[in-house]
């Protein structure tokens, strides 16, 4: 079976988020190991990274993940909010070692006021900053796929391999595919056919095998929109058959694929995390 789980909430404890990973019936968890939203972080003290990894292990919850701030953008031409970006990612990376979790899913940034090929140079100097300032940490940076809001770099397959191929360490690095930002992108993913071609495109790009996560969200703008909106899966626009696609091919059987659609209840008063992985595995053919 494929490895599927969440996005977990951390409020009330780093442990609480493997405890709702448990409860809804995951495999794996991501969370952000600080506030998305804001700069300054909460001090991580040792009781709370001995705590949520003793969770993981009493609870079974396997391939915990981070993904960073939302603030954070190492395209940006503004040299001090470059720079505040730089330090923020490092201060994620050495938060995720603290925590033992492996991978930080990152956007890869918006250029702003430049252009893409300034762009994918400034990410990948950023990038090569960060490795500098976190050389011990084992803790690794999985670039994610962006729908292409705006001036967002990283919509594009060719994107995501001209920022590793740039970079100092190309081996520090990974990439995470959001299938919501897939298909809001143009990556066409409905019939087996054209599945086939958008991971041949991707494994052309980046290389298949350097994708170590998956983010597993319908998408409520049509195909090609370019506009970043999760969706319950099989509710929005791309309906189940990329899903089914992807959660049949073997070649990521072992990759962890993580839900990021809407929390809440349904109708009938169950958690939609639940209904949401009950959907996902019964496409798996038995």
């Amino acid at each position: 079976m494929p490895i599927l789980g969440a996005h977990m909430s951390i409020a009330g404890g780093y442990y609480k988020s493997v405890e709702a990973a448990s409860k809804a019936g995951c495999d794996c968890v991501q969370l952000f190991t600080k506030n998305n939203n804001q700069w300054r972080a909460k001090e991580l003290t040792d009781e709370d990274a001995e705590r949520f990894k003793a969770s993981l292990k009493e609870l079974g919850i396997k391939h915990p993940i981070a993904h960073d701030s939302y603030l954070i953008n190492l395209g940006s031409p503004d040299d001090e909010l470059w720079k505040k970006s730089v330090d923020a990612l490092v201060i994620e990376l050495q938060r995720a070692a603290k925590l033992g979790i492996p991978y930080v899913v990152a956007h890869p940034g918006a250029y702003t006021t430049t252009s893409e090929k300034v762009g994918i140079r400034r990410i990948a100097k950023g990038l090569n900053e960060v490795h500098k300032q976190t050389g011990g940490i084992e803790s690794q940076v999985l670039l994610e796929n962006t729908a292409g809001q705006g001036s967002n770099l990283g919509w594009k397959f060719e994107h995501l391999a001209e920022i590793i191929e740039k970079t100092r360490n190309p081996d520090r690095l990974g990439v995470c595919i959001d299938t919501c930002h897939a298909f809001a992108a143009g990556y066409a993913m409905e019939t087996k056919k054209e599945y086939l071609a958008t991971i041949r495109e991707l494994d052309k790009t980046v290389g298949y095998k350097l994708v170590k996560a998956f983010h597993l969200n319908d998408s409520l703008k049509p195909f090609g929109s370019r506009v970043d909106r999760h969706a319950a899966i099989g509710e929005g626009e791309m309906g189940l058959e990329p899903f089914r696609h992807l959660l049949n091919d073997r070649r990521f059987r072992k990759v962890p694929m993580y839900m990021e659609t809407p929390k809440g209840e349904s109708d009938s008063g169950e958690d939609l995390d639940v209904v949401n992985l009950r959907i996902l595995r019964s496409l798996v053919s038995k």
